[in-house]
């Protein structure tokens, strides 16, 4: 049974890479930071088939002792601060988390087994005010946000551990990706509640920032299993995972709201106060390598993605309208 250790396994991402995981036959650990409030929500119907470690990616000894305790044949770090936005209000933090943590772990691993497998989340924020449409792995990066830099190094001190100490590190440049799974503070996901709360009669206005900022959006479920077939590889590399199709945020407002019978128009108000200091205008992804070498397509549309979204939230906000 291969063993898989998987940093930030109560996020999104990490929750859908554990049941993909689960269902090939891995025994499955996480990582948590001890906290004194229950954040495994999204893991709640896995707890009893993995498990579940404290560490934290502040704390280099910490990561020592359970990557040893685990031993894991594949390595998966997911955990960072994530939210962009926030990322301006706590620079400092996001550094420590998102770059720094990453170097804290790749060390750990060459410490404890430099044949673990090492799968790092870079992100299309890298490219920020991209230099080209639309963006590969040979693409320079220019990111507009602390979350943006952090993730830069990241991915470098990555790429310098496979070369320096020929460990099998990967990176995957994930483009924006979505589901019922998605934190609430993420633009997707806030347009796809508020369309079930102004649906049902909870709310009646949604604010939004830059209606025009343009991503490329995908499934979560899809993205994770580029995770794994990276890891799966003889030789690693850097891997951008996209749908390579671009929408605007106006898109998804539309789409959401109009699965719904509804005209967002009618509800959404743009709110200045809700735009970043520096504005990502574009992303949009060429997965060609990815297809080629990995054999990895996405499955969900965004057409599908909204519609599954929306309907998730419509059943867990009758079910709190229900329970009040």
């Amino acid at each position: 049974m291969r063993t898989a250790l998987i940093t930030g396994i109560t996020g999104q991402d990490g929750s859908h890479l554990a049941d993909l995981l689960l269902d090939k036959g891995y025994r499955v650990a996480g990582i948590v930071r001890r906290s004194s409030v229950d954040q495994s929500e999204r893991i709640g119907h896995l707890l009893n088939r993995i498990e579940i470690h404290q560490a934290d990616l502040l704390d280099e000894s910490s990561l020592v002792k359970v990557i040893d305790r685990v031993r894991p044949h594949e390595l998966y770090n997911l955990g960072a601060m994530s939210f962009v936005p926030a990322s301006w209000e706590q620079p400092v933090l996001t550094g420590e988390f998102t770059a720094l943590g990453v170097t804290r772990i790749l060390d750990a691993v060459r410490i404890i087994d430099p044949n673990i497998r090492f799968y790092q989340a870079s992100s299309s924020e890298m490219f920020g005010r991209v230099r080209q449409v639309p963006q590969t792995e040979t693409t320079p990066f220019y990111p507009r946000s602390p979350y943006g830099v952090a993730k830069a190094y990241a991915h470098w001190i990555t790429v310098n551990y496979r070369e320096s100490y020929d460990m099998h590190a990967s990176c995957g440049i994930l483009f924006n990706h979505e589901g019922p799974r998605r934190g609430r503070e993420f633009v997707s996901r806030k347009i796809t509640d508020a369309v079930a709360r102004i649906k049902l009669g909870k709310q009646q206005k949604l604010e939004l920032g830059n209606l025009d900022a343009r991503r490329d959006w995908g499934y979560a479920g899809d993205y994770v299993r580029a995770m794994w077939l990276m890891l799966q590889q003889d030789t690693p590399g850097d891997y951008v995972i996209a749908s390579g199709r671009q929408h605007t945020v106006r898109e998804l407002c539309e789409l959401a709201f109009g699965h719904v019978g509804l005209d967002w128009q009618q509800h959404v108000v743009t709110n200045t106060n809700l735009l970043r200091p520096a504005e990502v205008d574009s992303l949009l992804g060429d997965a060609s390598l990815a297809r080629e070498t990995l054999g990895w397509v996405p499955e969900v549309s965004f057409e599908q993605l909204v519609s599954m979204m929306v309907d998730a939230d419509l059943v867990r906000v009758r079910r709190e309208i229900a329970q009040a």
